[in-house]
């Protein structure tokens, strides 16, 4: 009989071995963890009715289109992919498109400013320079580095590609202060305890900083990333350059920061003021 722990272990394997972040991997652990304690069945005797309960009163208790569509997704990666139920009746509401939140770029300085250790100011500071996901900020070693030409190397990242990052020389300088600092010749940027820190500490550091810097936006790592590339599509920097620099598979994904921009629509006299 397969418990509830030995499938979710099976979970972690299959995730792991598709190449999965380790923020994909939590967030399925737990949707299918809450799952099962709702549920009150063993996995095998799940049914596509249990699923859309569950869902159900997700919406119920006012969670957003986006997050049932991602328990949607998560409890299907189980049941279909690991335990190979062949559910296919399972719908969610649609969900809107959204805009995404930008901090401006006074916003980021005082974001910096706020950050108390240098290891938290670098690791704010890299995600903004280069727009890298936090994962793979995360997973950046010293040896993935090319100070002397301004840029960086996203190994395996989304997709299992790797890809070229540009740093600022700015950031070059202070990265070369923090590994002399803590003493990192080799390896990870940004080890933890035990490997290197988890997403979920990097969303604190970030959360916290917002916090003393007097933000009121949601600020995340992505936020980050996506201020990066609203802010070099401001500045006139080519879309396909900037879905090169974000590993977009698609242009399409990367077209949303030229409505996010709002350079070109201050530039706009209102007909009020030409009355």
């Amino acid at each position: 009989m397969q418990t509830p722990n030995i499938v979710l272990k099976d979970l972690e394997t299959e995730l792991k071995l598709r190449g999965s972040s380790e923020y994909t991997r939590d967030k399925y652990l737990r949707i299918n963890a809450a799952f099962l304690d709702f549920a009150r069945k063993e996995p095998a005797q799940m049914t596509e009715r249990d699923i859309k309960l569950y869902l159900a009163d997700l919406l119920d208790k006012g969670q957003a289109n986006s997050s049932v569509a991602l328990a949607r997704s998560a409890l299907l990666f189980l049941y279909n992919e690991v335990l190979e139920k062949g559910f296919t009746g399972i719908k969610t509401p649609k969900i809107g498109r959204k805009l995404p939140v930008v901090l401006t770029k006074e916003e980021v300085k005082r974001l910096i400013e706020a950050a108390t250790h240098e290891k938290s100011r670098l690791l704010i500071k890299l995600l903004y320079a280069s727009g890298l996901r936090i994962g793979e900020c995360l997973a950046l070693k010293v040896e993935d580095l090319e100070l002397g030409e301004r840029i960086a190397w996203v190994r395996s990242g989304k997709g299992g590609k790797d890809r070229m990052v540009i740093l600022s020389e700015a950031l070059v300088a202070e990265i070369k202060r923090y590994t002399r600092h803590q003493k990192i010749a080799a390896g990870l940027l940004f080890p933890g305890r035990t490997g290197a820190m988890t997403a979920r500490n990097a969303h604190k550091i970030i959360a916290e900083a917002a916090k003393r810097a007097g933000i009121t936006k949601p600020v995340s790592p992505h936020k980050l990333r996506h201020s990066f590339a609203t802010h070099l599509r401001e500045a006139g920097t080519d879309l396909r350059v900037i879905q090169e620099l974000l590993g977009h598979a698609n242009l399409q994904t990367t077209e949303i920061y030229t409505h996010v921009s709002s350079e070109e629509k201050r530039k706009v006299v209102s007909p009020l003021d030409t009355l």
